[in-house]
């Protein structure tokens, strides 16, 4: 079954860039580790961190079907730091991926213990709604 394994971070003032160099080549030697792992398991489909909020845009369509975007949002309280979608055995492998993403280092080492939200991803629509 696949899985959604997404990053959520309480923060989106690009606190991250205020570590130091040291702590932030952990958190990213971290994330690699896990993505290399995971590719070497074969459970890894797709690993991508993203942007800063203050970079997003929402679009949603006008009566033509035209794009209207609004943003940026550069103040969001939460937001999507990045994601991971893995296929794996059971929800339990999916849950210890996620904690293993969930301590990556942060500033002096100490786990950032993040949550992170895990979703199955259906391999169609619910039969019933067919």
């Amino acid at each position: 079954m696949k899985y959604m394994l997404m990053m959520n971070t309480m923060r989106g003032d690009g606190w991250v860039l205020s570590w130091s160099k040291d702590d932030f080549r952990a958190h990213i030697a971290h994330m690699r580790k896990l993505a290399k792992d995971l590719h070497e398991s074969g459970e890894l489909v797709l690993a991508e961190g993203l942007t800063f909020p203050d970079q997003a845009k929402r679009v949603r369509a006008d009566k033509d079907g035209l794009p209207i975007t609004d943003g940026v949002f550069p103040e969001s309280k939460e937001f999507l730091a990045g994601f991971w979608i893995v296929d794996v055995e059971s929800p339990d492998r999916a849950y210890a991926i996620a904690a293993r993403a969930s301590a990556a280092p942060g500033p002096g080492g100490a786990p950032l213990n993040m949550p992170i939200e895990v979703r199955p991803v259906p391999a169609g629509p619910p039969p019933e709604m067919l």
